[in-house]
């Protein structure tokens, strides 16, 4: 899932969950706001999230703000780790649209 340390891309749904938790937000806020930001084109479901979340711990991208909150929703939130790896893709995703767009004009 996502990419290495060093290289690739990250999977439009890891991106969407690190985009998304640049503000506190727990598993049904996420799969919620992504299903809206993209028109429900990414749809999450709830063993594909929390796996994510989980690898994305691990990975120290993402930190849950409480562990033990008093209504068991955790909330979580991007890591600086995870904030470098997001923008790494952004200009990954920047340079991919700026070239597609210099072919496309040339060839129109």
């Amino acid at each position: 899932m996502g990419r290495t340390a060093n290289s690739g891309a990250l999977t439009e749904s890891v991106f969407y969950i690190l985009l998304r938790l640049h503000s506190p937000a727990h598993g049904y806020a996420l799969m919620k706001d992504i299903a809206q930001m993209t028109n429900n084109r990414v749809r999450l479901g709830a063993g594909s999230l929390y796996g994510a979340l989980d690898t994305l711990q691990k990975k120290g991208w993402i930190r849950a703000l409480d562990e033990r909150p008093q209504d068991r929703k955790i909330e979580y939130i991007i890591t600086d780790t995870g904030k470098q790896f997001f923008e790494k893709e952004l200009l990954r995703l920047e340079e991919l649209l700026h070239n597609a767009e210099k072919i496309k004009q040339n060839t129109v």
